[in-house]
């Protein structure tokens, strides 16, 4: 009796196993025997000239000194912009300055807001008192988040909409200015929600091109996007002073020939970069926006300069 029970359950267990063992092969032979997906057509050969082939999802270059297109690659869709955003917040503020340049003397009060604004910092604190020529060091050279929202803060209360209204806040004037000087550029591709990039800001290579190559015809603004390094001194809620040192984010400003403009770095827009570059009476800016990473952006940029300048040599 006992023999026959344990002969049952070996038997069970032996067609359980073989059971087991069959499907699994037969899943296997199944998922063996798919056919793979057909191989997609490849793509045209690289060409022996044209464009560099770069990381970015859009480019544009301009004549510096006429401000004409010359070459771009996608460049008239939109996508996010970052931290080049600041030329704008830059350009607004030292255009109020060539009507009365004793707006670069004034002096902000840094808030809370301002001072909690995330991302890239000029580490400036709340109830600091720094002079508009300084804090335009700060917004511009460590690309700070919190001394774009100063001076949006101090600056949006001067601007009036169409029906001679003030926005419900400094703020939010400051932004809707930043939106009607991209209206009369005419760039339809350019959006702004804040005053830094953290945001939804968007814009095409060519319309941040073209403001780019508007704000270059402000002499005060060559002077700060050249600028490597700035040491400040600024005056604190205690009336105590601490000294500051604002390093450029730009470090195309390292080499020979460049001398602007400003990056910008999110999640969202990946490494952007508005350049100036400078070979002998020749003035070309370039835009990379989407690259990759930051340093494929100085790369894809000294490419670009490097193909335009060659192009415009046998162009002549």
């Amino acid at each position: 009796m006992t023999h026959s029970i344990a002969s049952h359950i070996s038997r069970r267990s032996l067609l359980q196993s073989g059971f087991s063992t069959l499907v699994g092969l037969g899943s296997a032979d199944i998922a063996f025997a798919q056919e793979p997906p057909p191989l997609a057509a490849r793509r045209p050969a690289d060409t022996a000239d044209g464009p560099p082939i770069v990381s970015a999802r859009a480019w544009s270059i301009l004549d510096g000194r006429t401000g004409q297109r010359l070459f771009g690659g996608n460049d008239a869709t939109a996508m996010a912009m970052a931290s080049t955003t600041k030329i704008m917040t830059a350009w607004i503020v030292l255009q109020q300055a060539v009507d009365n340049p004793k707006v670069l003397d004034e002096v902000i009060v840094v808030s809370d807001v301002a001072a909690r604004t995330a991302g890239s910092s000029a580490r400036i604190r709340m109830g600091d008192r720094i002079p508009v020529r300084e804090m335009l060091y700060g917004l511009l050279l460590p690309s700070g988040n919190d001394a774009a929202t100063a001076l949006a803060q101090h600056f949006g209360g001067r601007f009036r909409d169409a029906n001679g209204k003030n926005a419900a806040t400094p703020l939010a004037g400051f932004i809707a200015e930043m939106n009607r000087r991209a209206g009369r550029l005419m760039l339809g591709e350019m959006r702004y929600v804040d005053p830094h990039g953290l945001g939804a800001n968007m814009t095409s290579a060519r319309n941040l091109s073209t403001l780019a190559w508007n704000a270059m015809q402000n002499a005060t603004f060559r002077q700060y996007v050249q600028t490597r390094r700035r040491e400040a001194q600024i005056m604190d809620a205690k009336n105590e002073r601490r000294a500051v040192t604002w390093s450029n984010t730009n470090k195309l400003l390292d080499i020979e020939g460049y001398d602007g403009i400003k990056t910008g770095t999110t999640t969202a827009a990946g490494s952007c970069l508005v350049a100036s570059g400078r070979r002998g009476e020749d003035h070309l800016m370039v835009t990379v926006l989407g690259c990759t990473s930051n340093d494929s952006r100085y790369a894809d940029t000294r490419n670009l300069f490097r193909w335009a300048w060659r192009e415009r040599a046998t162009r002549r």
